[in-house]
């Protein structure tokens, strides 16, 4: 009879764990699945114009092609356009941001764009150092 009760015992055990596990798997994926990502705006600005102040001109969302895989996008005499991310704007002006694209968070252009989504996978080759 002690071996049917450690037997009992063992499937008991396994019964928890496998519980446990599965729990565990639909809270992982829950979390995952959550848009917990942080917001930012971004505005595609004449790279060129920056002022002493920091302020950048802002254009159309055009000039800040997502079909390009460089850091910033060069039209000939019309000069280099890229993304500016978090920034404050003041009519045609942008300051207090930046051209470097943040990570792990969720960015549209005032247009209402997806520049990128929170998380992995988000698009690479945005923006450019300043």
């Amino acid at each position: 009879m002690p071996e049917s009760k450690s037997s009992g015992l063992k499937a008991s055990k396994v019964i928890t764990l496998t519980g446990i596990g599965v729990v565990s798997l639909l809270l992982i994926g829950y979390c995952a699945a959550q848009d917990d990502y942080e917001e930012v705006g971004a505005d595609c600005v004449d790279l060129d114009s920056r002022q002493p102040d920091g302020s950048y001109t802002v254009v159309d969302d055009d000039y800040c092609d997502d079909d390009s895989s460089s850091t910033s996008h060069y039209y000939g005499s019309r000069g280099a356009y890229g993304w500016y991310y978090g920034g404050v704007r003041s009519g045609t002006r942008i300051v207090h941001g930046t051209t470097v694209r943040p990570s792990d968070v969720h960015i549209t252009s005032r247009k209402g764009t997806v520049i990128q989504r929170g998380g992995f996978g988000g698009r690479s080759g945005w923006g450019s150092g300043s």
